[in-house]
Formats: structure tokens, sequence, C-alpha cells
């Protein structure tokens, strides 16, 4: 007979989401159960965010290598020879940084005094499961259950990832070995980041998207410098190209190769890679663990878990946050949720009430958004103003290069009282500007309170700050 475990909170999923919470209500004095059936920290933790980011640095660093290794060197600086990689290496080094943070957040969790269980759960009622645990088959009972099971990648029926030749983003994370050429099916944001990693690290890069545009979620102007760049180095990028299935053929070297078929243009077309990389979405956790069982609604396309503002399930005592609860799917979304979940749980008046939350793309250069883009600001009826200031103009960029991507900050604010409504900015290492971006929605600043703040000197962030003087009409360092 197996005895029923009871606690103040069950949390499903190690995540960015459930982490959070966990530490969270344990600090809180909760009595915190935490199961997560593969390992703490989630998919950006393990197999997403960081460990991309990391391969990411690893392909600028080998591509600033080679630049002064060719032509005589670059800022007086030569490099004998031609820089090798070694991918496996590479790979070994992300999985050292992922071993080190995955470590570290089973160690916050246990400091803050939060249970961890190693398995699989399954629910059998609303607040009951059992988890098929490393220590056998355990049962709990919660008050409060958070449900924090993530997402996974979308295969496409015709062509599944077999993570051989057909890459999910998790298998291009782990390649023992560098394509030398490889297709991208979907030009968003985990294709694009990857895609230009590859091509920095040698890879001959082809994008088969299926709209209009690469990185539609962002506006043309925003692109723009992505293009530029994906131009320069290569990459080729089919629009409106609607990938239809991959073989497996011998080639005349007697090596195997993919062989992708696509249409574009009213014809159809094939291309043969080492490597096909499917990066077209993501979709919500919701199978294989009793969510039937719990009596929790799911939204209207049946896509993601039915919540509110305080991330409350139509059931009482059973919450949802992160990618299962909805857009945006992003770990920082996630983090705020569990954190906000964890203090409501406790008895705090707490609800998810963002003006805007960050969403930035690690490609090269870096793009990042907060709040609305000037034509959202006038489809939602503002009467708006503009300012644009470019990072070739900005003396810290130029010494670490991040003018050659044409990068520039844009503002946006209500022409009446000079709120700011939004900001984005491209450009090579903007990513890290976000801060101020964010914290100036938040609370909600005008032109002004940005305009008077003294920025360092030199440093990118001076960039924020001219952009704004910008929309004033006095900026110092443009005309």
């Amino acid at each position: 007979m197996v005895e029923t475990r009871n606690c103040d909170v069950l949390i499903v999923g190690g995540g960015p989401g459930g982490y959070v919470a966990g530490i969270r209500c344990a600090q809180l004095g909760l009595d915190t159960v935490i199961v997560e059936g593969s390992r703490y920290g989630g998919t950006c933790l393990i197999r997403g965010c960081i460990p991309s980011k990391a391969i990411i640095h690893a392909a600028e660093r080998f591509e600033s290598l080679a630049q002064h290794a060719e032509n005589g060197g670059h800022m007086g600086i030569s490099v004998d020879g031609t820089p090798t990689l070694n991918m496996q290496g590479l790979v070994s080094w992300k999985d050292s940084i992922v071993d080190r943070l995955n470590k570290g957040v089973e160690v916050l969790l246990k400091t803050a005094g939060a249970e961890l269980v190693h398995g699989w759960a399954k629910f059998t009622g609303p607040k009951t499961c059992e988890v098929d645990s490393t220590e056998g088959l355990l049962r709990f009972e919660a008050a409060n259950i958070i449900i924090a099971t993530g997402s996974t990648h979308i295969d496409l029926p015709f062509m599944p990832c077999d993570e051989d030749g057909i890459l999910s983003s998790t298998g291009a994370l782990d390649l023992q070995d560098l394509p030398g050429d490889v297709a991208i099916v979907g030009g968003g944001y985990i294709g694009l980041e990857l895609g230009c990693a590859m091509a920095k690290l040698g890879s001959k890069v082809t994008v088969i998207e299926g709209m209009d545009d690469i990185l539609a979620m962002m506006d043309k102007e925003i692109r723009r410098p992505l293009e530029i760049w994906l131009k320069r180095h290569g990459v080729e990028v089919n629009r409106n190209a609607l990938a239809r299935g991959t073989e497996y053929i011998e080639n005349q070297e007697g090596s195997r190769k993919v062989r992708l078929s696509y249409d574009s243009g009213g014809e159809s077309k094939s291309i043969d890679v080492d490597k096909v990389l499917v990066t077209v979405g993501r979709k919500a956790n919701l199978d294989g663990w009793g969510l039937e069982k719990t009596g929790v609604r799911l939204d209207n396309d049946g896509r993601f878990i039915r919540i509110d503002r305080r991330c409350r399930t139509n059931i009482p005592g059973i919450y949802a946050i992160g990618d299962v609860a909805g857009d945006p799917m992003l770990a920082h979304k996630a983090s705020a949720q569990g954190e906000m979940v964890a203090e409501i749980i406790a008895g705090l008046e707490r609800e998810f009430d963002k003006v805007a939350i960050p969403a930035i793309i690690f490609t090269e250069p870096e793009i990042v958004s907060v709040g609305l883009d000037p034509e959202t600001a006038i489809q939602r009826g503002e009467e708006i103003i503009v300012g644009k200031f470019p990072l070739a103009a900005n003396g810290r960029a130029l010494t670490l290069e991040a003018e050659k991507t044409a990068g520039f900050v844009r503002v946006t604010a209500r022409e009446s009282d000079h709120v700011i409504l939004g900001i984005q900015a491209v450009g090579s290492h903007v990513a890290e500007l976000h801060g101020e971006f964010v914290l100036a929605l938040e609370m909600g600043a005008v032109l002004e309170d940005i305009g008077g703040t003294v920025h360092a000197h030199p440093t990118m962030a001076e960039a924020f700050h001219e952009s704004v003087l910008k929309t004033l009409g006095h900026a110092i360092h443009t005309s």
C-alpha cells in the first residue's frame, strides 16, 4: 500500500516557471513538492536558451578569430594559421555550463526547503497525482497545484524529427560534427538564431520560410539589418516556400544526404543538405500526464490552459504558468508568473499586470522589442512621435564594432503627453539594453524622464538617451 504524501503546494514541472515557484513557495513557509521528469531548469536551461546562447557566443569568437587570421589581421591583431573547430569540444563546453546551472537550481530549491522528486507525474484527480519516480511509485495530494509543464517543439507530420538528419532545435544543440550545409525550415527566431551561429562556424545555411518574410513578429525596419547580415554571409532565404518532405539519399561520394522538397513560386524544388533543422514553432505540453483528470479547461483554440490574471484555472486551487498557459512563450514570463502564484497561495495580493514583456532575439545583429512598435501603436488609435538613433553615431558602439550591423535604437511615444509606448533596438550587443527599456515602460516614463537622466559615457545606453532626444526633436549626436 503506497502512502499518500500531503503538501501545501505540488508543482508539476521544474522549468523556469516551476522552479522559481518552488523556491518562492518554500521561502514563504509552504510545504512544497516539485516534480520534474527530466532535469531541473527545463527547456530554457537544458536544451534551449542557455545552451543556444553558449553556442552563439562560441560562434562569435570563432568568426572573430577567422577575421584576425585573414588579410593581414584585424584591429592590428593577426593570428597565424586558420582557426579550427572541434564541434565535440564546443558541445562539451556548452554542456558544462548547463550542468553547472542545473545543479545550481537543485541546490537553490533544496536550500529554500522544497522537496524535489525526480519522475513523471500523472494526475488521478484535481488535487491528486501519482509519480513514477526513481524511488518507485509515489502518491501526492495537495491543497494547491501549480502546472508548469512547459512546451515542446512542433513536429511536421510529413517530416518528423529523428535527431539524425532531421533535427529539432534540441538535436541542433548536440551536433557532434558541424554540417557542411543545413536547411532550416522556419524563419522564426529559433531557426534564425541557430542559423546565424552555424553560418559563423562555417556551414552553408538555407532558410525555407512559408510566409512573406522571415521573423514576421518584427516590423520591416527592425528586420532589415538582419536581412543584410544574412545576405553578406551567404545565407539563402526562400520566402513563400512550403516544405513538403524529406528523404535520405546517397550522393556520388558515397555519403548520405537529406533531400528536402519544397514548393516555391508555383514550382516544386529540392535541396540536398547534410542536415535539415525544423523550427516551425512550439506547442504546450498538454498530453500524457492526466490533465483531463483535473477538470481544468483549455482556451477556445485548445492550445493552452485557460487562466486569469492571477494564473488561476477554472478549478479552485489549480494554477497554470509559463508556456502551458499561453503566449508569449518566454522563460522570463514563466518565472514572473511562478513567483506571483507562490505569493498568491501564501495569501498576498498579486496579479499579472505587466505593461511590457521584453522579446529578445539573439541573431546577428541582436534584436530587442519592448512595448508597441509604431505601426501597432497607430493601429490602436495612438497619435505618435518616433525617434531613431543610429549606433554608428555612438562612440562605444564603434569601439565594439556594433555599428557594422547598421543597427539603431527606436522610440515610439504618444504625441500628446510624451508617454513612451514602445522601444525597439537592433544591433550587436543591444540585448543588455533591454532592462532600461522595460523599466521605462513599467514606470510609465515620459520622454523627458529619460532625456533628463544622465547616461554614462562611453556606453551603448547613450544610444537610448539620444533616441529619446531625437524623438523630442533635438538629438545631440545626429542630425
